[in-house]
């Protein structure tokens, strides 16, 4: 028996436990040990505040520490993990202050995606959202956060690839890393998923009825919904975040 294999975190109700992969070559170590781990924290399988252990991971992989801190310093470049040499490393937990941003920032790339999908959107096109949006009611009632996600991922997606301009999608996929992490935490609270199922229906609506500014309207106030649960997110789970939220800009008529 190998006294030293770390043993797998209990996984949360409705979400999957990742295995790590048996790396196959030096050469890709170091991206399979980053895309693994990165993912995991994204999908909070690996928790704020939780401590990673270099030396475990290397075991895991079957590599050697090399690629393991190779990866983790990438890690802690995007802010996901923190290192401090004298105490150990650590997932980092969720900088509250970072939030309202990001959030701002994916609403104005995703404002015009939408608002270019109403417009360009063909009966096909429409069709592929609606499969998408039943997908979704799938993995609700199955209970399955993480089929959930990734089914709400395609669907912003799809909008982006309709709107002819897949790379806005792209370029949110890189401000709403923490945003992820903090919505993962509300999927579980009691009709939350089919809120969000709501709200993407209207998109999709406004998109088929060709309505760019009604689209635009739409998927604002879906992203927009997510700083109002903030609070109780964080009340809920306060070891998870630092920090304090950032005052959200005044909204004018």
């Amino acid at each position: 028996m190998d006294a030293t294999a770390r043993p797998e975190p209990a996984a949360r109700s409705g979400t999957r436990v990742a295995k790590a992969p048996r790396v196959p070559s030096r050469a890709n170590a170091t991206q399979t040990i980053y895309r693994t781990l990165r993912a995991d924290i994204i999908a909070m399988r690996r928790t704020p505040g939780e401590p990673i252990v270099e030396k475990h991971l290397a075991e895991s992989y079957g590599v050697s520490r090399t690629p393991v801190r190779e990866a983790l310093l990438r890690l802690a470049d995007d802010g996901l993990i923190e290192i401090f040499p004298q105490s150990g490393t650590f997932v980092a937990r969720i900088p509250m202050n970072a939030l309202p941003e990001a959030v701002v920032i994916r609403t104005a790339l995703e404002g015009t995606a939408v608002r270019h999908a109403a417009q360009r959107a063909t009966r096909s096109q429409i069709a592929v959202l609606r499969a998408n949006l039943m997908l979704q009611q799938e993995m609700d009632a199955a209970g399955d956060f993480d089929g959930f996600h990734e089914a709400d991922e395609q669907f912003h997606s799809l909008i982006a690839e309709i709107a002819g301009y897949p790379g806005l999608w792209g370029l949110a996929q890189q401000v709403k890393v923490h945003v992820d992490r903090y919505r993962r935490l509300t999927l579980p609270a009691p009709g939350r998923i089919a809120q969000v199922i709501a709200q993407h229906t209207a998109v999709a609506d406004a998109i088929a009825e060709r309505d760019p500014a009604l689209a635009e309207q739409r998927m604002a106030a879906h992203l927009d919904e997510l700083l109002s649960a903030i609070p109780n997110t964080q009340g809920a789970n306060p070891f998870y975040f630092t920090g304090a939220q950032a005052a959200p800009a005044n909204k004018t008529s």
